[in-house]
C-alpha cells in the first residue's frame, strides 16, 4: 500500500518528466545498510528470543531509516529507485528462491547415509557440478537435506555446512551463466554463454580442489576428535528417491530462466514510474510460481514432512533482504558515479593504469559482491571496465580484455562465499542448518572461517590466474 500511494502520488508530480536527476549522496546514506548487516551480525547473539520475534521489523525500521530521508533528495527519483529495486530485482530474487526451495523440499533422498568424510565429498563434489547448470541456488537447495540428514549423528558438523556454502553455493557456479546471478547479467550483456565456462574452468577446478583438500584434513581431524567411524559402507545402491517428479520441475525452472533472456522477449510490456517491465521476466516470474504450485500439488505431503520441510527459511529470507535490497541502493548508486561520487578512491584504483589493475578489479569486485548484492556490483564494474567504448562493450570485454572480464567474474562469483550475503543462497542454507539443529556460526564468526579458508585460496587464484 505504501509503495502504491508513492507511485501515484510521484506520477502526478512527474506529470510528463521522463528522466530524474540522481542526487549527489554522501557516504551518510550508507549508514542504514551498515545497521542492518549489524543487526543480522550481533542481535542473535545479545538477545536471541527478541530477534527471532523481531527481525522483520527490524528490516523495515533499517529500510525506513534510510527511504524517509532519501524522499528528500528527490522525490521522483528516490520513487523510481525503490520501484526498480522491488519489481526487478527483489520480486524476480524471492520468486526463484520460492520456486526452487518449495520444488527441492519435495525431493526426498532416503538411504542408509551416514556422514563420512567420505559421503560428504561426494555430496559436495556433486553438489559444486551441479550448481553450474541448475543454479547455486537450486544445487544448495536439492542437497543440503540429505548433508544434514547424513551427518545428523555427527558431533562436529559445522564445517561441513561452511564447506557446502563455499563450494556448493558459491565456487561451483562459476561455469555457466545458469550458475549465478552476476554470470547471467553478463550473458544478457552480450558475453557468450561458453566463454564463462572456456575462462573459468581452470579456476574453478583449481579452487574446488583446493578447498575439498582443505575439507578431506579439516572433517578428518573432527572425525578423530569425536571418535566417528562409520559402521556402513556407502553405496548408490542403497539410495533411493521420491518426489522425483519435481527434478523435471527444476529442469523447468533452468528453461524459464535461460528464456526470460532471448532477445526476442526483451521487450516492455508495461511500465511503472518510468521503470521497464520486460516481457521475458514477466514470463519467467509466473512459470516459476506456476512450477512451485505444480509442485506443491502433486508432491505427497509426507516427503515434505520427511524432510522437516517449513516455510520459515523463506520467511525469513524475504523479509531480511528486502531491507538489504533497499538500503544497498544509496551504495550502488555512489559506486555508479564513479569518481564523482563519494567511493572515487575505490573506483579509482581500477581506473588507474597499473600493471596490478586487474587484481584490483579482482579483489574489489569480490569485496564488495561479498556485502552487496554480487550482480549489481559486477554490472559497476562491468561498464567501468568497458567506459572507453561506446558499442559491443561485451566483445571488447570478452576479446581485448579478457583478464579483466575474468578477474571481475572470478571476484563476483568466488567472493560471494565470504558471507551470509554474499550469494543468494547462503543465508537460504544457513537457516535450514539451524532449523535442523546444527549450531550455524555467527555473521563475523562465517567471516572468520572465511578469512581462514578462502583468502589463501583467493591469493592462490588472484597468482595463478588474475
Amino acid at each position: 500500500m505504501f509503495l502504491l500511494i508513492l507511485i501515484l502520488l510521484s506520477n502526478l508530480s512527474a506529470a510528463g518528466g521522463d528522466y530524474y536527476s540522481a542526487p549527489d549522496l554522501s557516504l551518510v546514506y550508507i549508514i542504514p545498510f551498515v545497521g542492518i548487516l549489524l543487526s543480522i551480525a550481533v542481535l542473535p547473539l545479545i538477545a536471541h528470543g527478541f530477534w527471532e520475534e523481531n527481525y522483520g521489523k527490524i528490516s523495515l525500521f533499517w529500510a525506513l531509516a534510510f527511504y524517509v530521508p532519501f524522499l528528500f533528495t528527490g522525490f521522483d527519483f528516490a520513487v523510481h529507485e525503490l520501484v526498480k529495486v522491488i519489481a526487478t530485482e527483489y520480486i524476480p530474487f524471492i520468486i526463484i528462491l520460492f520456486s526452487l526451495y518449495t520444488i527441492s523440499g519435495g525431493i526426498l533422498i532416503k538411504g542408509e547415509l551416514v556422514g563420512s568424510t567420505k559421503l560428504n565429498i561426494i555430496i559436495l563434489l556433486v553438489g559444486t557440478i551441479l550448481s553450474s547448470w541448475m543454479g547455486t541456488t537450486g544445487s544448495a537447495m536439492l542437497l543440503i537435506r540429505p548433508l544434514l540428514k547424513a551427518n545428523k549423528e555427527r558431533k562436529y558438523k559445522v564445517h561441513t555446512v561452511v564447506f557446502f556454502i563455499f563450494l556448493v553455493a558459491n565456487i561451483g557456479g562459476s561455469l555457466t551463466p545458469l550458475g549465478d546471478p552476476p554470470l547471467f547479467i553478463g550473458f544478457l550483456k552480450g558475453v557468450d554463454f561458453f566463454w564463462t565456462t572456456k575462462h573459468m574452468f581452470l579456476p574453478m577446478v583449481t579452487i574446488s580442489a583446493l578447498l575439498i583438500s582443505a575439507y578431506y584434513f579439516v572433517d578428518t581431524y573432527y572425525c578423530k576428535k569425536e571418535n566417528f567411524k562409520s559402521s556402513k559402507n556407502f553405496s548408490l545402491r542403497k539410495i533411493q528417491l521420491e518426489g522425483s517428479f519435481n527434478f523435471i520441475l527444476i529442469v523447468g525452472v533452468v528453461c524459464s530462466v535461460l528464456l526470460s533472456g532471448m532477445s526476442s522477449l526483451k521487450y516492455p510490456i508495461f511500465e511503472i514510474f518510468h521503470v521497464k517491465i520486460l516481457a521475458g521476466n514477466v514470463i519467467r516470474d509466473f512459470m516459476l510460481i506456476f512450477l512451485a504450485v505444480m509442485s506443491l500439488v502433486f508432491t505427497k505431503n509426507e516427503f515434505r514432512k520427511m524432510n522437516r520441510f517449513t516455510w520459515h527459511p523463506i520467511q525469513e529470507v524475504a523479509k531480511l533482504f528486502i531491507g538489504i535490497f533497499i538500503t544497498i541502493i544509496p551504495a550502488i548508486l555512489i559506486l555508479n558515479e564513479g569518481k564523482n561520487g563519494a567511493l572515487a578512491p575505490i573506483i579509482s584504483l581500477v581506473q588507474d593504469d597499473g600493471q596490478n589493475i586487474n587484481s584490483m578489479y579482482f579483489w574489489l569486485t569480490g569485496i564488495l559482491s561479498s556485502f552487496l548484492d554480487n550482480a549489481p556490483t559486477y554490472m559497476v564494474f562491468f561498464n567501468l571496465a568497458g567506459s572507453s567504448v561506446d558499442t559491443n562493450v561485451a566483445n571488447y570485454l570478452m576479446y581485448d580484455q579478457t583478464a579483466t572480464l575474468l578477474a571481475i567474474s572470478l571476484g563476483a562469483v568466488f567472493m560471494g562465499a565470504m558471507t551470509y550475503i554474499g550469494n543468494a543462497p547462503n543465508f537460504m542454507v544457513k537457516s535450514i542448518s539451524e532449523e535442523n539443529g546444527v549450531k550455524m556460526p555467527s555473521f563475523f564468526g562465517f567471516i572468520g572461517w572465511s578469512v581462514i579458508i578462502l583468502v589463501p585460496c583467493f591469493i592462490i587464484i588472484n597468482l595463478l590466474f588474475v
